[in-house]
């Protein structure tokens, strides 16, 4: 039993790491390439400016995705970040997760 346990855990940790290693690609599903880069600000701010800014925020990851899927207004600049309603809770939280590995 413990083994078969075993082998449910490893599975379920290569599926959480290949999720989160997909985010690039997953942030190109969901259009946030239009608007940001992993280093260079487009028409927001690039996705490591983001993480750098909120390194010491409180639960950062939720913080993240609520602001993922709820948009911003005024953080950044004037141009606000429009809601991203079809982005889906999972996508977001994922999301999120990625932009803080690049602190």
């Amino acid at each position: 039993m413990k083994t078969a346990w075993l082998g449910v855990f490893a599975a379920s940790a290569l599926l959480v790491a290949g999720y989160v290693q997909a985010s690039p690609e997953l942030a190109a599903k969901n259009n946030c390439v239009a608007c940001h880069q992993v280093d260079a600000k487009l028409v927001g701010p690039s996705f490591k400016e983001i993480a750098a800014k909120y390194a010491d925020q409180a639960d950062e990851a939720g913080y993240l995705a609520g602001k993922i899927k709820g948009g911003s207004t005024g953080v950044w600049g004037q141009i606000p970040m429009p809601p991203n309603v079809n982005v889906s809770d999972d996508d977001a939280k994922a999301l999120a997760e990625w932009i803080k590995t690049l602190k």
